[in-house]
């Protein structure tokens, strides 16, 4: 397959750009990149892609989402009136994962990929929750994966917040879960030991997850996002939020620490010195209202620092446009975020991502895998490798993805999904979301 007749971003180490540029694919990986002329005539009998002058680059990568939240789009909790961040907890995602079933775990995953497809998200890691329904919620969410056609990371959130037996098989999930990516080898499938965040697992429980965790394998969970995590780390252990997963052998180069919002200097140190990753989520903080994380400090210590959703959208671009202008309004400077926030999405979040996967991403070249998608953007200025960034955040989101191939597979071509009847999915997930609003609301 070559996919071609459009400007291509790299996003190799020299950023190299072609204005007509084309991509050969061979089986799931990138074989060759150069002139659209050069390879058509080089390869004349291969399937050709038209990129129809717009913008090909490489998929993009989202390390922090919540698919168990797909099906609250819209919907209207009786005497949910938050006030704070425990309240939206509490009045929101855990009253809906309580009640979430298997079949609308399945749905919400369903909904999620093609949105992913859609909007050119070609790799996930994911962070699950549905107290309802624990045993084999990461199997749901896998079979998804596979079905659509998009490599994702799972993992399920342990938290003591419903009880001892909950938690023991939120742990569980999580090892059976680890033990069958193991034994798939499929590079289109990881695991991670989910955990839900400081202030609901105790030091027993982090125990009981080391005791089942890998020694390749590290943990998902959510660090000091709001002040309450904080809190109540002083006040019931005597220590800061990442001071105590420290403690507990949960930081490390495979541990993705989300948010980060409520951490001083020397916990930032705590990061860098033990390679843990950072994964920002611009619009649900500002959303929950918890602060601006010191995102900028984090990056700028040499922590690897990616960016995600969070579940607020699967659009990565519209979290880039978020990200850029929260740091300015937050450091009420104009000339801050412009560097960081491109590297966090465009290259950090493959260097997350190439912590679990074998296949080496993020850049459209030789060897590299075939995650490619394609924009219809048409730049009404001059564009090229040096300043691709600021044409891809002024002009371009989610939507304007037109064409999405991972693993060499085309999953939609000229906004059609390849395969899906996406008209009965979206019914299917309207029917669900209704039953799960009456049963959270009887």
């Amino acid at each position: 397959m070559i996919i071609g007749n459009g400007r291509l971003i790299t996003r190799d180490e020299n950023n190299s750009f072609f204005e007509d540029g084309a991509v050969l694919v061979k089986g799931e990986l990138i074989e060759e990149v150069g002139t659209t002329e050069e390879l058509r005539k080089a390869h004349p009998d291969e399937e050709f892609v038209d990129a129809h002058g717009g913008i090909i680059m490489p998929g993009l990568i989202n390390t922090h989402n919540h698919i168990y939240s797909a099906l609250a789009r819209g919907l209207s909790i009786n005497g949910y009136n938050p006030n704070n961040f425990l309240d939206v907890l509490d009045g929101m995602w855990w009253t809906l994962d309580r009640k979430l079933t298997l079949e609308e775990t399945r749905v919400s995953a369903e909904a999620t990929y093609i949105d992913c497809i859609k909007n050119g998200v070609t790799t996930i890691f994911d962070h699950h929750a549905s107290f309802g329904s624990i045993e084999g919620s990461l199997f749901e969410i896998a079979d998804a994966s596979k079905k659509y056609g998009i490599r994702s990371c799972l993992c399920y959130e342990v938290s003591d917040r419903d009880g001892k037996e909950k938690s023991l098989a939120s742990i569980k999930e999580n090892a059976d879960f680890i033990k069958y990516c193991k034994e798939n080898k499929s590079d289109m499938l990881k695991a991670m030991m989910g955990i839900h965040a400081s202030f609901t697992v105790s030091d027993e429980t982090f125990a009981m997850c080391k005791k089942e965790l890998p020694s390749d394998v590290g943990y998902h969970i959510h660090v000091a996002e709001g002040i309450d995590d904080l809190h109540h780390s002083l006040r019931t252990h005597g220590k800061r939020v990442v001071e105590r997963l420290m403690d507990n052998d949960v930081l490390g180069s495979k541990t993705i620490a989300v948010h980060c919002v409520h951490i001083n200097n020397a916990e930032i140190e705590m990061l860098k010195a033990t390679d843990t990753m950072v994964v920002h989520n611009p619009e649900s903080n500002m959303g929950n209202a918890v602060g601006c994380p010191p995102t900028l400090d984090i990056f700028k210590a040499g922590v690897l620092t990616g960016l995600g959703t969070d579940g607020y959208t699967n659009d990565m671009l519209e979290s880039y446009k978020v990200a850029n202008i929260l740091h300015k309004h937050n450091k009420c400077h104009p000339n801050v975020a412009w560097g960081e926030v491109p590297q966090m999405l465009f290259t950090n979040n493959a260097k997350i991502a190439n912590r679990y996967f074998d296949v080496p991403l993020g850049m459209i070249k030789k060897g590299y895998a075939a995650d490619i998608v394609v924009s219809d953007y048409n730049p009404l200025t001059p564009m090229n490798g040096s300043n691709c960034n600021g044409h891809v955040l002024f002009g371009m989101n989610g939507r304007s993805i037109i064409t999405t191939i991972c693993a060499g597979k085309l999953l939609m071509k000229d906004r059609e999904l390849i395969g899906v009847d996406e008209a009965a999915v979206m019914a299917h997930s309207r029917e669900m979301a209704s039953k799960l609003a009456s049963d959270i609301n009887a």
